[in-house]
């Protein structure tokens, strides 16, 4: 038993004023002591070891950053539903000791709630908040970058980036370190920000860096020890396939960028791990990088086993606009025009939502879901405005997939930019340590003109179904829900909550700072909560320091009596 367990029966017994004498001790005092201890042993309960994600997703759980390993973001839960969701109420809260970005997303299993951000790691109870165990992460070295987006949880182990590029395993039942390695080397620009994904036996991981003239790659590393099991170059090495789409200088894709930075997923039929391959660096800069620079902007599906590439497609060859293919899911099966197909859906930066075929591997149809301008012009010396801008389209957090109504709902931001190139290349070496690798300057439009939008899509046809307009851009969790409430949070502070079937907005709470991190639902001790994750949001904070933000918090909410 825990020592935490101990000390909370031990302090619940003292709390329980037991009469001195036997015969006192009746059966209704013991039924009291009982149902007590049953509490505590319940908060503090261990969620059940899987080799893959936590297993109880149909029963309340949310065992992945995105639910489940296709990425559909959408909980079976219908405790809340269009009609008591406007009667939501504050449970409880806990936030973080230090103000790091809030671009983290919760995990849950078995009622109990693991959150990260880039220095710590911490288990609270889902149904009250109060803390089980914290963790902190002391850098062995420079650090990059400073932004997290979530762990994973397997085999009883929470298993989680940091930003000095160790891979960590943590027990899940209290804390401690089981194992920790470093996969990459921060002086070369790296530094892991993004989820990872474990299935089998096998944790799938990569680091960012595009930013700081890195080289992406993802890799397989096993969860008994995090030993490495293959990595797949997203910028290829000499003589790999696609190292003849960089042009004859090797130079370039040393610091070709590509990085993994947003949510894998899992096709679990084939035992492919689809991989959203990042943007190509320098980011505006491209007189060394000609070419289409394979694998960046592209889907990339690899075999789980092997690391071997199985297929790919890129959306935006030659990109010198940022635009990041973001997230390659919802992983899914629809009907089209009768037939049955196996399906994955595609967003990223550049503000297009596709749809392809898993087995012919076709685009079934590419649809915009922000506004876009100029999005092929060549970025020369003269300043030209593209929508969207490097911060637009869609951003660390993805669609979901609603299948009772087929519907895709996506988060858009709607912040055009103004770009030019610089004259000279940038210094690759400088920049690992002094961000960013960029090659030219973005000038933002102005911050009272960025906007968000949430847009339903029919899954099948691409179709809009509703469109909800936002005052401004949203970066923060879309999920799906059996009671037809999408949960979502908005910059300006507040929980939403929209009715599937019309998008009309049942709900808004203030939650105490800008929403751009998590928003999940899950079931603690038999009841349907919804938390969601605020505070400094990091990269828009740089650009509009008016948005501001305090420490990282996740805020859960219930029905009241529940």
């Amino acid at each position: 038993m825990l020592d935490s367990a101990r000390k909370e029966h031990a302090s619940t017994l003292e709390r329980i004023q037991l009469h001195p004498r036997p015969e006192a001790f009746s059966a209704r005092i013991l039924t009291a002591i009982l149902v007590a201890l049953v509490l505590v042993v319940g908060a503090s309960r261990v969620p059940a070891s899987s080799g893959d994600l936590a297993s109880n997703l149909d029963g309340g759980d949310w065992g992945y950053v995105d639910h489940d390993l296709a990425g559909t973001r959408y909980s079976p839960l219908k405790q809340i539903t269009t009609k008591n969701v406007s009667q939501l109420v504050k449970a409880c809260a806990y936030s973080f000791p230090d103000k790091e970005p809030s671009q983290t997303a919760p995990i849950v299993s078995a009622g109990r709630m693991y959150l990260t951000t880039a220095h710590y790691t911490v288990a609270i109870d889902g149904a009250d908040c109060h803390v089980i165990w914290s963790s902190t992460w002391t850098p062995h070295e420079h650090e990059p970058a400073n932004t997290h987006r979530g762990a994973a949880l397997a085999d009883g182990k929470i298993i989680r980036g940091t930003d000095d590029d160790f891979l960590v395993a943590l027990d899940a039942r209290d804390g401690h370190t089981i194992w920790s390695r470093q996969i990459a080397d921060p002086k070369e620009g790296y530094f892991i920000s993004m989820p990872p994904l474990v299935h089998g036996k096998l944790i799938y991981i990569g680091p960012a860096g595009a930013e700081t003239a890195a080289h992406g790659w993802v890799g397989a590393f096993r969860i008994s020890d995090g030993e490495r099991v293959w990595r797949f170059n997203i910028v290829p090495d000499d003589g790999e396939p696609g190292a003849d789409t960089w042009g004859p200088d090797s130079a370039a894709r040393k610091h070709g960028g590509g990085n993994v930075w947003t949510p894998m997923s899992f096709d679990e039929k084939k035992n492919l791990l689809y991989v959203p391959g990042g943007n190509a660096a320098p980011d505006l800069y491209d007189d060394d990088r000609p070419g289409d620079n394979l694998y960046t902007n592209s889907l990339i599906a690899l075999d789980a086993a092997t690391g071997h590439l199985a297929w790919y497609r890129q959306f935006v060859p030659h990109d010198v606009h940022d635009y990041d293919l973001s997230h390659v899911a919802p992983v899914f099966t629809t009907t089209i025009r009768g037939s049955t197909r196996n399906v994955v859906a595609s967003t990223g930066k550049d503000g297009v939502l596709r749809l392809l075929d898993r087995e012919s591997k076709d685009v079934i149809y590419s649809v915009p879901f922000s506004n876009r301008l100029n999005v092929e012009a060549p970025v020369t010396r003269t300043p030209v405005r593209v929508c969207p801008g490097t911060l637009g389209g869609q951003e660390w957090n993805g669609s979901a997939y609603y299948d009772k109504r087929n519907m895709l709902i996506v988060p858009a931001t709607d912040w055009c930019a103004e770009f030019n190139k610089d004259a000279t290349a940038p210094d690759p070496e400088r920049e690992h340590t002094h961000a960013f690798y960029f090659g030219g300057e973005t000038k933002f439009d102005p911050w009272s003109a960025a906007r968000g939008r949430l847009t339903a899509f029919d899954a099948s046809t691409g179709q809009e179904k509703w469109r909800y307009d936002a005052p401004k851009p949203m970066v923060a969790g879309v999920t799906a829900t059996a009671g037809d409430v999408i949960f979502t949070g908005e910059l300006t502070g507040d929980l939403l909550a929209l009715d599937a079937r019309s998008g009309k907005v049942l709900l808004r709470v203030p939650l105490g700072g800008p929403a751009g991190g998590g928003v999940v639902t899950y079931s603690a001790r038999g009841v349907q909560d919804v938390a969601v994750v605020s505070g400094f949001v990091g990269v828009y904070n740089l650009v509009a320091p008016e948005i501001g933000g305090g420490n990282t918090t996740v805020t859960v909410f219930r029905l009241p009596g529940k």
